[in-house]
């Protein structure tokens, strides 16, 4: 399972790094430390805490966000599989994206919850890569 640093963090949840640490200082969200002393945030403790803040709107208001080259970096929060068709959720920032595509797509990219992703919007259609 992929796990974040509070920077990478920050940046997924569209806030500061300090306003992150004083989030994991705070435990509203897990960190563990690596062999090199930093403090990580596993993924999908990472991707429930993104939908958490999105919800609860208590992120900063001054961060501004756009849709240059229509991409939306951010953190798989739901994937789920059917036969043959599958929906992924993003939260990017404050933003929520969910794309219909293929089984065979989503495991071809290996997507799975906690992991960084980019949301490419083309009129009605969003595409996911893997980042």
């Amino acid at each position: 399972m992929q796990s974040y640093t509070i920077g990478q963090a920050a940046r997924l949840l569209g806030v500061s790094p300090d306003t992150a640490r004083r989030w994991a200082d705070a435990g509203r969200v897990a960190t563990h430390r690596d062999d090199s002393g930093r403090r990580l945030i596993d993924g999908r403790d990472l991707a429930a805490f993104s939908v958490e803040v999105a919800q609860s709107g208590t992120g900063e208001d001054d961060v501004s966000y756009t849709s240059a080259r229509n991409a939306f970096p951010g953190i798989v929060t739901a994937v789920k599989l059917g036969d043959v068709a599958a929906q992924v959720e993003i939260q990017a920032g404050p933003h929520r994206l969910v794309s219909l595509l293929t089984r065979e797509a989503v495991e071809e990219l290996g997507l799975e919850v906690g992991m960084q992703a980019t949301a490419r919007v083309k009129a009605t259609s969003v595409h996911i890569d893997r980042a």
